[in-house]
């Protein structure tokens, strides 16, 4: 039976939205996949993953000695074994053609595409998900429903049981969760209200601010603007509990982060705010139920792929002007009543 081997060693949201192809593969053999020390705990559970290999491109795999001990793990024994390359690096490709995988699969604008045996093309109208998993599908794949682009991560009993602790800890009586995630690594990413949000929501349940350990102080202002009712898990979940907590929430209201992919994994209905970036770059929510919240008359946007420090301009409107009552409007769509 072939092997596939899936190479995502890019953000958490890549990793995230990686799993539908993963999935396709899943269907034809058995499927491996490199991932990065922070990414690799997403996948624990996943039924269509057999092993997931740890890349710890600045530590142990680094150098030459540490890429060879690497390629060691992934060796391909069979002609039939494909790599497909999500991460497009010269690197990862590198990595799959001294591992012996004769079949490389990787997107036609990769820095790495010198390396591939077959070049798909990498499309700028379709989602992220859908161009990962056209490298399965190929070029003349019709599009794919929904569903099958909605990208699956699946917590376990000891998810559930760091979230049911946490909750318990802060005194939480079954009331709606309406979860909140203020945090991004990209500065500008970073909508300012979500305080003044905080108070508006919590007439209709109990906020918990999900986010990794630099989120914190985003999470203390949320706290304090709620009389101290908001649960804040910021840093003392992981990333799949955290899937879990988006899982029993009602909604979540993300910037273009981490958090949005995940709650499009539990298909927890979602309010994305877009500032410095755009959704037509391929990374907007995935679930049944969402919208987006962006100021679109500002001719500067999009100006960054990620997000810059600052804003090229100084002014940054395009979150600043993306008040409250339009971020309520938004939930008011995705949960009528709210």
């Amino acid at each position: 039976m072939p092997r596939a081997l899936v190479i995502q060693t890019s953000f958490l949201g890549d990793m995230v939205l990686t799993t539908p192809l993963i999935s396709a593969l899943a269907r034809h053999g058995d499927v491996d996949v490199v991932a990065t020390s922070a990414s690799a705990p997403l996948l624990a559970n996943h039924p269509d993953v057999r092993h997931v290999f740890r890349y710890d491109k600045r530590g142990a795999h680094s150098g030459v000695g540490g890429f060879r001990a690497l390629v060691q793990h992934l060796r391909s024994r069979d002609d039939s074994d494909v790599a497909y390359l999500a991460q497009g690096s010269l690197r990862s490709a590198a990595l799959a053609l001294v591992a012996g995988y004769r079949q490389r699969v990787g997107f036609d604008t990769s820095a790495g595409r010198i390396f591939y045996s077959r070049q798909v093309q990498f499309r700028k109208d379709e989602h992220h998900a859908g161009r990962l998993w056209r490298l399965a599908a190929g070029d003349d794949a019709e599009a794919p429903g929904a569903d099958v682009l909605r990208p699956r991560l699946y917590p376990g009993v000891e998810e559930d049981a760091a979230v049911a602790r946490r909750l318990d800890a802060s005194g939480y009586a079954g009331e709606a969760l309406i979860a909140l995630a203020p945090g991004s690594v990209w500065a500008t990413k970073r909508w300012p209200y979500y305080a003044d949000l905080a108070r508006r929501l919590t007439t209709f349940g109990r906020i918990v601010i999900v986010g990794g350990v630099d989120d914190t102080p985003l999470a203390a202002a949320i706290v304090e603007a709620t009389s101290g009712r908001a649960i804040d898990t910021t840093g003392q979940l992981s990333l799949l509990a955290s899937a879990a907590l988006l899982g029993r929430s009602r909604i979540l209201v993300t910037n273009d982060s981490a958090p949005q992919h995940l709650a499009s994994a539990m298909d927890t209905p979602t309010v994305a705010l877009f500032g410095p970036t755009v959704p037509a770059f391929g990374f907007g929510p995935l679930a049944a139920r969402a919208r987006i919240a962006q100021v679109e008359s500002l001719t500067c946007r999009p100006c960054d792929a990620h997000g810059p420090r600052t804003c090229p301009l100084t002014h940054w409107r395009c979150m600043r002007d993306l008040t409250v009552d339009r971020v309520m409007d938004a939930i008011g769509h995705v949960h009528p009543g709210m």
